[in-house]
This record gives C-alpha cells, sequence and structure tokens, in this order.
C-alpha cells in the first residue's frame, strides 16, 4: 500500500497567489539559511576581533608568552623601518628585552576571505594611537587553524598625510644615503 497525498491546498487559492506564496517562501528559506550563515561568520570575526585585541593588550603588559602564541609559528612581522622584516624568532629577540608598547584602537576592518582550498581567512587594517608616534596603522593577515584564529602576518606603518608626503619621503631618501 502506497501513501498518497493531497498536495493541493485546502484553501483554494487563485493560481497567481500561488506562485507568489511559492517565491516568498522560497526567499524565506533562503533568508534563514543566509542568517546562520551571518551568525557563524558574526562569531567568527567576534574571536578574529579579540584576538587582535588580545594581541594589543599583551604587548601592553609585556606578557611576551601570550603575544608571541597569538602567531603562527611561521609568521612574519614588518614593522615601520624598510628593514624590519622579522620571523617570529627575529621579532622574539627585538620585543622580549622590552618593557611593551601600548597602541589604542581607533577604529578596525575585518575582511573574510575563504582559499581556494577552503581556508578561511581575514585580511584587516586597524588604525591605533600611540603616545610615541600618534597615529599608526596595522595590516596582517589571520589565518583560522584547529585552535582558532591565529596571526599569520602583521605590518605596522605609520600612516603620512598626502600634503606632507613629498617631505617625508624627501627625508627618508635622505636618511638612507
Amino acid at each position: 500500500m502506497t501513501a498518497s497525498y493531497n498536495t493541493t491546498p485546502s484553501i483554494p487559492l487563485p493560481t497567481r497567489w500561488r506562485s507568489s506564496l511559492l517565491k516568498l517562501l522560497t526567499a524565506v528559506t533562503l533568508l534563514i539559511g543566509a542568517t546562520s550563515v551571518s551568525a557563524s561568520e558574526g562569531k567568527q570575526l567576534s574571536q578574529a576581533e579579540a584576538l587582535l585585541d588580545s594581541l594589543h593588550q599583551s604587548a601592553a603588559e609585556a606578557n611576551w608568552n601570550r603575544y608571541f602564541s597569538l602567531y603562527l609559528p611561521d609568521a612574519i612581522f614588518i614593522g615601520t623601518d624598510a628593514t624590519e622584516h622579522w620571523t617570529m624568532s627575529e621579532f622574539e629577540g627585538y620585543a622580549r628585552p622590552t618593557d611593551g608598547w601600548e597602541y589604542t584602537l581607533r577604529e578596525r576592518t575585518l575582511v573574510p576571505l575563504t582559499t581556494l582550498n577552503g581556508d578561511k581567512v581575514l585580511v584587516f587594517d586597524e588604525l591605533l594611537d600611540s603616545a610615541s608616534y600618534g597615529v599608526s596603522r596595522g595590516t596582517g593577515t589571520l589565518l583560522l587553524t584547529s585552535s582558532g584564529w591565529k596571526i599569520a602576518q602583521y605590518h605596522l606603518s605609520f600612516p603620512i598625510p598626502n600634503e606632507i608626503a613629498k617631505e617625508i619621503t624627501a627625508r627618508i631618501k635622505a636618511a638612507k644615503k
């Protein structure tokens, strides 16, 4: 014995309404699916934000064990000087003897990406303030690992206002001679 189901609505609907109702149900289904993906992505973005906040807090406290645990072992740190393109080992040699540094977040942008092989990646940029240097910019790449987000690359730079860029770059050129 096979079951049969009546697919006709119990309340007759005009044909034009059926089509609209089907479209509406399809849209609601897609929206619900998109919302759950968005919630998952929102959680990942929050975790990435927390990692970057922890990075700056760890540097301010000179908590180097926690600070360097936030990076991948083969990460790169690019500093403000053109010669500063450091492996983690090189960067640790620079950082550990110091009392740390304090940068206060002004604003941050996170851009989620997925690589061709499915890895979850975030690129970010942030404007920071420090008593020593004023405004600076951090940019970098985070990779989602089995133990959470890790920093693959961080680059600290000083944004130069366009109206003084020629003066500053001339001074940089002169300093290299």
